[in-house]
C-alpha cells in the first residue's frame, strides 16, 4: 500500500480551507493546516480531522498539524514549507488558498489611496502564491506533486450582500443555487488525485457564467 499523500493548505483553519481539509482527511490524506492568527481554531480543526480520518493516530507520525505563518511575508512562507516537510516527511500537494480583500468605494479616490492596503492586497493575492510555489517546488518535483490555487474571494464576501440581491443572483445560475465550499473542496480533491490534469482552470459557480 502506498503512503498517504501529504497536503499543505494555506488559510486552512476556516471556510474553504477547512472544508477542503475535511475532504482530504476523509480520503485518507495527511494535512498541514496553515493559519495566521487563530491558533485555537486551527487546533480544533486538527482534532476534528483525526475524528473523520481512517488513518491511525500516532505521536511518531502525525497525520494533521497546524502551523502559523503570515502569507504576506516571504520569509514566513518559506518557513511554513520547511516546517511542513520537517514534521510530515514529504510534500505531495499544496493548496494555495490564501487571499485578502477590502471592499472600497471605487468612486471615491480618497478612499483608494491607502498604500499599505494596496501592498497587502498585492502580496496576499499575487505574490504569496508565487512565493509558495517557489518554496514548495523542489519537494513537489520529488513527489511529482500538485500545486493548486484559488483565484477569488468573491464566494466569501458575496454572501454578505442583502438577501434580495442574493436571491436575484441565485436565479441567474443554471442550477438555481450557489456553489458551496464543499463543492469546491471536492474539485480540489479531484485535482490532487489526478495524474493527468495540468494547467487547468475549474470554474465552480453553479452555472453562473454559462
Amino acid at each position: 500500500m502506498s503512503a498517504p499523500l501529504v497536503v499543505l493548505i494555506t488559510a486552512g483553519s476556516a471556510g474553504l480551507g477547512a472544508a477542503t481539509a475535511r475532504v482530504f482527511a476523509k480520503a485518507g490524506m495527511r494535512v498541514v493546516i496553515n493559519y495566521s492568527t487563530n491558533g485555537s481554531r486551527a487546533d480544533t480543526l486538527v482534532e476534528q480531522l483525526h475524528e473523520v480520518s481512517p488513518l491511525s493516530k500516532t505521536k511518531e507520525c502525525p497525520n494533521f498539524v497546524s502551523i502559523r505563518a503570515d502569507l504576506s511575508k516571504k520569509s514566513d512562507i518559506e518557513r511554513l514549507v520547511t516546517e511542513s516537510v520537517s514534521q510530515m516527511g514529504k510534500l505531495d500537494a499544496v493548496f494555495s488558498n490564501g487571499g485578502w480583500t477590502s471592499i472600497q468605494d471605487f468612486n471615491d479616490l480618497d478612499d483608494n489611496v491607502d498604500e499599505e492596503m494596496w501592498d497587502k492586497c498585492w502580496n496576499m493575492n499575487v505574490k504569496s502564491h508565487l512565493w509558495l510555489m517557489h518554496a514548495a517546488k523542489k519537494y513537489l518535483d520529488d513527489s511529482e506533486g500538485v500545486f493548486i490555487t484559488t483565484a477569488s474571494l468573491a464566494g466569501d464576501w458575496g454572501l454578505k450582500f442583502p438577501q434580495e440581491r442574493l436571491d436575484s443572483a441565485m436565479a441567474k445560475t443554471q442550477l438555481k443555487r450557489f456553489a458551496t465550499v464543499e463543492d469546491v473542496a471536492e474539485q480540489v480533491l479531484c485535482f490532487v488525485r489526478s495524474r493527468s490534469v495540468t494547467g487547468a482552470n475549474a470554474v465552480i459557480d453553479a452555472g453562473w457564467s454559462l
